[in-house]
């Protein structure tokens, strides 16, 4: 899944590198994101938007308006002494209020045709009140040729170093103003902005128009404004440079330019009816660009920008005005792609390495500090340094890179706890089959004493696990003596188990060759040690019962001393007659006791699994809750029912809690003398 993960990333980095239009849209988002998070603040008004707006129509008439009006609005606007006036409006045909266009409209007497035509035409008007004033005219770049403008435009020449302008956009055609007009402005700049349904986020500042290089409206506004030239040079890579009046403007090397957008502004309008009127504030215009636009129904051109402000266009030209005045500029370097290519190929493999060796937590926590350093450098970069990174597509990439990775260790953690379950269930068999394998190794309580009405045996053995090592044993030596014992093997499950079998074993051929009970465990502990690589120890309690006296002989290795009760007295514990556990102590002789019983009386053996066992609050049953136990019995217990109490007893006192460890019961109890079965 690692080599999935990798290849994933290497096929988003080349996805990113090669940038297919569908990237586009999501970038476009993300650095709309930016501009709402940091909308630029006006530092300066370097601008000023004269609007034809609703109450201009409503006072002066639906537009178009006659050329003499705007040579009026020319005049007025020159009086407030502006650095440029530039109108964002082109004017290809001529005037159709003209004296003498009225005349050819309209069937009028010949002598009072001729009276008009000899009337200066309204386009001449509007051209000398443009001549010498700083007025530039907007051309519209097209890619439908127009037979009226077939000559390129008249643009001012840009020096431009070897190289720097291949990339400009191309336009075969162009629509301008008529000859008249053309000839009286000081400049021509581009109008074109996208298309009207679309976010404006990037303006062309310069393009190849017919093959003269055309700057947009507001460059040329600041050219003529400041009498300077236009230099183009080499910027970083995938830029150029526009250089004007001492500014520097990056651009992309297609000619385009993104803007910094500030929030729209009424206090950049004043409406056409008041500069007409006299009524505006000349301190308004005073050495500023001044942008003559549309703001009205029917006649504006609405403009959205990425701060989801809907403005006339002309505000956008006033907002490039702006950024080139107040040296903000926003640039995406040749670099940014292949950096986040990049950005994306080393955090994949940090991922593909890292994540597997981590926690689900810690991997999730450092993807997410991951995309979140990405976006903070891109904030970074967009508010302090004019670059545009875009964390989108690498963060998208790396929570893919992610997700595979996680897909790939749950289907890999899956597998294992697959295999786990199918080794738990093969081991759960065995251990099933060891279960019955153990339990078949006990011997039948009943089976060996037979008919002999002398003696009665009872016995239980409950693994704390599905097996364990503890034991019981009993058998037939000869027909008056019986050799029992009770066993518990240091630790549990199948290791213990596994040394269980053995020391029954051994213990039960050593109980055959004979000799006193303490011989017996001695001779037990000196097999065993022959046999004990991991140094396991066992407890014993052995004994020899004389059927026909009652006499019982026994040896205690470290276990459990067991409790006898005779009619007409309380239970009381066997005295001291023991040894250490075999294992423990090489060589140790264990001295044998003898303890003779009365006719009644029954004795009780159990493992450690009975004293230690604990409740839910961790209290242990005890040899005094033992005692008293057996104490409720009573005299004439059967040994079955000696072993049930103590079970029933000891389930009520630990309350559900796990066994901690395995639980062995033997009881055994003698009549007296009788015959003995034939």
């Amino acid at each position: 899944m690692r080599v999935v993960a990798l290849a994933l990333a290497a096929a988003l980095a080349l996805f990113i590198l090669l940038s297919p239009p569908s990237t586009q849209a999501l970038r476009n988002a993300v650095f709309d994101r930016m501009q709402r998070a940091f909308p630029l603040e006006r530092k300066s008004a370097p601008a000023v938007i004269v609007a034809i707006d609703e109450p201009s129509l409503a006072r002066y008439g639906q537009w178009p308006w006659p050329r003499t009006r705007l040579a009026e609005l020319v005049g007025r606007i020159d009086a407030m002494h502006p650095a440029a006036i530039a109108f964002d409006a082109f004017f290809p045909e001529p005037d159709r209020y003209s004296p003498g266009a009225i005349a050819r409209a309209l069937s009028l007497p010949p002598a009072v045709s001729r009276l008009l035509e000899a009337i200066a035409s309204s386009d001449v008007r509007f051209a000398e009140a443009m001549r010498g004033r700083r007025v530039v005219l907007g051309i519209a770049a097209s890619e439908a040729p127009d037979a009226r403008f077939q000559a390129p435009p008249r643009a001012a020449p840009v020096i431009v170093a070897p190289g720097v302008a291949a990339g400009l956009a191309e336009f075969p055609a162009h629509l301008g103003s008529i000859p008249v007009l053309d000839e009286a402005a000081s400049g021509r700049g581009l109008m074109n902005s996208g298309a009207p349904d679309q976010v404006v986020r990037s303006v062309p500042v310069l393009a190849r128009v017919q093959g003269a290089i055309v700057p947009a409206l507001a460059i040329e506004a600041l050219r003529v404004a400041n009498d300077a030239g236009i230099r183009l040079a080499r910027g970083a890579p995938g830029t150029i440079e526009l250089r004007l009046a001492g500014a520097r403007f990056p651009l992309q090397d297609d000619g385009r330019a993104w803007l910094r957008f500030a929030p729209h502004d009424p206090g950049r309008f004043v409406s056409a009816a008041d500069v007409l009127g006299g009524t505006a504030n000349p301190a308004l215009f005073a050495g500023k660009l001044v942008f003559v636009g549309f703001d009205a129904v029917g006649v504006r051109d609405f403009r959205t920008t990425p701060l989801g402000d809907l403005v006339p266009g002309v505000e956008v030209h006033a907002q490039l005005a702006e950024n080139i005045f107040d040296g903000v500029s926003l640039v995406r370097t040749a670099w940014a792609t292949a950096l986040e290519a990049m950005v994306l190929v080393v955090a994949a493999i940090a991922i593909v390495v890292l994540v597997p060796r981590a926690s689900a937590l810690k991997g999730l926590n450092a993807v997410a500090l991951l995309v979140l350093a990405l976006s903070a450098l891109a904030l970074f970069a967009f508010a302090r340094l004019g670059l545009l990174f875009d964390p989108a597509w690498p963060s998208a990439g790396v929570i893919g890179v992610y997700l595979t990775v996680v897909v790939g260790s749950l289907s890999e953690a899956e597998r294992h706890r697959r295999l786990l379950r199918e080794q738990a269930a093969r081991l759960a068999g065995e251990m099933d089959a060891a279960r019955r394998i153990q339990m078949g190794l006990l011997p039948d309580p009943r089976e060996v004493v037979g008919e002999d009405r002398r003696v009665r045996i009872a016995a239980l053995l409950e693994p704390a696990r599905t097996v364990g090592g503890d034991f019981y044993d009993c058998f037939r030596l000869d027909a008056r003596r019986i050799f029992l014992a009770v066993a518990d093997v240091s630790g549990k499950g199948l290791p213990a188990a596994l040394f269980m079998a053995s020391v029954k074993s051994q213990l039960k051929a050593e109980g055959l060759r004979g000799g006193s009970v303490g011989e017996i465990l001695g001779r037990t502990q000196a097999a065993i040690a022959r046999e004990n690589p991991e140094h396991l120890f066992v407890t014993v309690f052995a004994a020899v019962l004389d059927c026909a006296s009652g006499v019982l002989e026994h040896a205690n290795a470290g276990h459990e001393a067991p409790f006898a009760h005779a009619p007409g007295a309380a239970p009381v514990r066997f005295g001291p007659s023991g040894g250490p556990p075999l294992g423990v102590i090489e060589g140790y002789v264990y001295p044998t006791g003898r303890h003779a019983l009365a006719a009644g009386e029954w004795m009780c053996v159990v493992s450690d699994g009975v004293t230690e066992a604990m409740n839910r609050n961790r209290e242990f049953f005890t040899a005094e809750r033992l005692r008293a136990t057996l104490l409720r019995v009573g005299e004439r217990a059967e040994p079955e029912a000696i072993v049930r109490r103590m079970r029933e007893d000891l389930d009520r006192f630990a309350q559900g809690a796990e066994p901690a460890d395995d639980v062995t019961l033997l009881a055994l109890r003698w009549d007296g003398a009788q015959p003995a079965p034939r």
